[in-house]
């Protein structure tokens, strides 16, 4: 990319975060998945969360991991942990997949319902967890994965 690309990428980013800020975050649909396509997109695996107060209104936006082309670790107490010290109510957690297709791998799943029954026990709603790819999201609530 270039450097005014780059900066373009940068600007649409900020003014998302900050329409994300002032508003509940599932208010919209495609705020939230449009945020989400730009934050999390990239070469290697990012793992995000989106810690949310009561009011689905962001707390904080945090890349708890980041891998290789084809994998990111990710762990359930890790991510529940931080909803914890940030009191947040509820979280929606979003990946990338490289490659560009977001079909859910078997450990996607897996650790999204180790994290889901990590969330229920502690009284936390988990949203969603989205898969970005190449010009395409996957929800795997949508998609019948989380309960």
């Amino acid at each position: 990319m270039t450097e005014q690309e780059q900066g373009i990428i940068a600007t649409a980013r900020e003014i998302l975060r900050r329409q994300i800020r002032c508003h509940p975050v599932l208010s919209s649909w495609q705020a939230v998945v449009d945020y989400i396509a730009l934050t999390v997109r990239g070469e290697e695996e990012r793992f995000h969360v989106l810690y949310l107060d009561r009011r689905n209104r962001l707390i904080s936006d945090e890349c708890l991991a980041v891998g290789t082309v084809d994998h990111v670790q990710v762990y359930p107490r890790e991510v529940v942990k931080r909803a914890l010290l940030l009191n947040a109510s509820a979280l929606l957690v979003a990946h990338n997949h490289p490659a560009g297709d977001p079909t859910p791998s078997e450990a996607d799943i897996t650790m999204t319902k180790k994290l889901q029954q990590a969330c229920a026990t502690l009284d936390l709603t988990l949203h969603d967890h989205i898969i970005v790819g190449a010009g395409r999201e996957l929800s795997l609530r949508a998609e019948g994965v989380m309960g």
